[in-house]
């Protein structure tokens, strides 16, 4: 669940996201290339006002349920709908915490997206027999898009999301993916809120332009997948630096821009893996660091704790990791590089995209991970261009289950590295599970010439 904005969003609230609508009613903006993700709709029900939404069918009020929520209470109606936003809206995410409260026979709770008319939408619908189904609903057609066997209790909260782009809808509960299709039955449309002889509470309704972060309601990004240009590959040269910058005071907080003029900046931490080392430095959201080597030890390197830039960094030995991506939406890496990373150079732990480009890395375990049992995961995405790897046993390691992508152009491995490893993520105090490798289309894309072995 996301953290509850002190007031609600509205969609009417144009000045906020104008572009972002503008993409999303156009249709503009998908799930794989979208540089950054906006919310243009939210509604906690803190205010308690449903005025905005379009009631068809059911008895919907707000209710207290350790917060404010809605609530459709009528378990004998047949066909209860909610409905909020435009017919307009193409590609998007739709993402709610929903609970059942009774379930009747062959009744169901749902979340709609792309409701074109009261009768025609797709729907995730939670069903009685401990089962979730991504449907395409036109009339009185239904037809299963995919679906899972699953525990679906009443009093229980779910998070549903479905997201649609052009003819893909996929959909998702509790973060992990329930199914995935194409089907044309609306190319645009509402969201909504559904029940079929059945009740239910729900809450946290949001709206993005681009894929949400299936297991919280926080917003995330798509990659952008920048056009590949003409630039010359990496260098594998390290830079000798110009002076040395002992770090006597503890991390360097960076606001703005720092410029370190290629010295080298040390020491902080032990040179190993031990978690929760400090930093050497800390950027603040929208900080850019450039022309910095980073001595070693460098602990935990760079935190990046909002969106940020890294441009010709240096890591002459990665301690923990060279670089930690924390919150925000869009980080970039351009140029510089690492080595003696024995696990791991850059780590994502917040949502959003991380873009690395001409960049070399040599003796390491991968050049990127997200990661895989943080205390909140999210779907994240990394974009690599230009980059050079020597020495490494995989590119970068994603979470399929949670939806996250990663795009190579221009890649080349000196060695045997595995292009994309795929692994499970699982809740924090568990270890994430290698399931598989290799380009899919839809998490690991990438084709053959786009990746150089030698």
């Amino acid at each position: 669940m996301f953290s509850r904005p002190s007031a609600r969003r509205r969609w009417g609230r144009w000045s906020l996201v104008t572009g972002a609508v503008a993409a999303l009613i156009a249709g503009t903006i998908g799930f794989s290339h979208t540089a950054q993700a906006a919310t243009v709709f939210g509604d906690n029900f803190e205010d308690g006002n449903t005025s905005d939404w379009s009631k068809s069918g059911g008895t919907w009020a707000v209710v207290a349920d350790g917060s404010q929520t809605v609530r459709q209470s009528n378990a004998g109606s047949e066909n209860a709908r909610f409905f909020n936003g435009s017919t307009g809206w193409t590609a998007y995410t739709v993402q709610a915490r929903v609970k059942p409260l009774s379930l009747g026979s062959g009744g169901h709770v749902g979340l709609l997206a792309r409701a074109s008319g009261s009768t025609t939408f797709y729907r995730l619908a939670l069903l009685p027999g401990n089962q979730a189904q991504l449907q395409a609903v036109k009339g009185s057609t239904v037809t299963i898009i995919g679906g899972v066997s699953r525990t679906v209790a009443t009093g229980t909260w779910y998070t549903l999301a479905i997201e649609v782009n052009g003819t893909t809808v996929r959909a998702t509960v509790d973060g992990a993916q329930i199914a995935q299709g194409s089907s044309s039955v609306s190319a645009a449309g509402r969201i909504g809120l559904q029940t079929v002889y059945a009740s239910a509470a729900y809450d946290d309704v949001s709206v993005t332009t681009s894929g949400t972060t299936p297991p919280t309601a926080n917003p995330t990004t798509t990659p952008n997948n920048p056009p590949t240009t003409s630039a010359p590959p990496p260098t594998t040269t390290w830079p000798t630096p110009t002076g040395n910058a002992p770090v006597n005071n503890g991390t360097i907080q960076v606001t703005g821009t720092f410029d370190g003029g290629m010295r080298r900046y040390c020491c902080i931490g032990d040179g190993g893996q031990g978690e929760s080392q400090d930093p050497v430095f800390e950027l603040a959201a929208g900080a850019t660091i450039q022309n910095v080597i980073l001595g070693a030890p460098a602990g935990d390197g760079i935190h990046c704790e909002g969106n940020c830039t890294i441009r010709n960094v240096w890591w002459e030995d990665v301690g923990e990791d060279a670089a930690t991506f924390r919150g925000g939406t869009t980080y970039n890496v351009i140029g510089g590089g690492a080595r003696a990373a024995s696990d791991k150079v850059f780590q994502h732990n917040g949502s959003g995209t991380v873009h690395i480009s001409g960049f070399y890395a040599e003796n390491i375990g991968k050049l990127y991970r997200g990661c895989g049992n943080c205390s909140t995961s999210y779907q994240r995405h990394v974009v690599m261009d230009n980059v050079t790897v020597r020495n490494a046993d995989a590119v970068a390691g994603i979470n399929t289950n949670w939806g996250d992508t990663a795009r190579f152009t221009r890649i080349t491995i000196y060695g045997d590295a595995t292009v994309c490893q795929k692994y499970r993520g699982v809740s924090s105090g568990s270890e994430p599970v290698l399931i598989g490798e290799g380009a899919d289309g839809v998490n690991c894309i990438y084709s053959s010439s786009d990746i150089t072995y030698r």
